[in-house]
């Protein structure tokens, strides 16, 4: 019996002497994984930035000629005018800017020729230093067709100024 006592106390004082190393590959990939898990957890983040407020728009009055350079070219917004009031479509830029389908209107008064539902030419005023269009000989129902696109254009769109006839000002 004197044998296996020895030989226990023996494999025991083996096993306390050569402990399992956590030097493994497997462990030093665990250890990465972790510390790069918490680095990117607690980094510290950069502050957030707010976008940044386009430019107040100050309410003006417009005359014809005043207003036809706000069409759209040069980076300039795009503004049009209906019965008087002067609405800024610029973000509706792809419709009434350049290139557009109703970039005629763009700088313009473009009421007689919303109510008509006419692109042409001749709906606009072409004395950018004469009177303003009356909208005289409108029916009824192209002054409720201009109403529906003024009220279209005042639920999506800001309005800039009004305009004017040159020495109304």
């Amino acid at each position: 019996m004197d044998y296996v006592s020895h030989r226990i106390v023996g494999e025991a004082a083996r096993a306390s002497s050569s402990y399992t190393s956590f030097a493994t590959p497997l462990n030093a990939i665990l250890v990465a994984i972790t510390v790069y898990t918490t680095y990117k957890l607690y980094k510290p983040q950069p502050p957030a930035t707010l976008p940044r407020e386009p430019p107040a728009v100050v309410f003006k009055t417009f005359t014809p000629r005043t207003l036809l350079p706000y069409n759209g070219q040069d980076g300039m917004p795009v503004y049009l005018a209906v019965r008087g009031r002067v609405f800024d479509v610029t973000s509706g830029r792809n419709f009434y800017g350049p290139g557009g389908p109703y970039e005629n209107f763009a700088g313009r008064d473009a009421s007689r020729g919303l109510a008509c539902h006419s692109f042409d030419e001749e709906m606009l005023t072409k004395d950018l230093d004469g009177p303003l269009d009356k909208l005289d000989g409108l029916d009824a129902e192209a002054m409720d067709s201009l109403k529906g696109w003024e009220e279209r254009f005042d639920s999506k769109y800001l309005v800039v100024g009004r305009l004017v006839a040159e020495g109304d000002k």
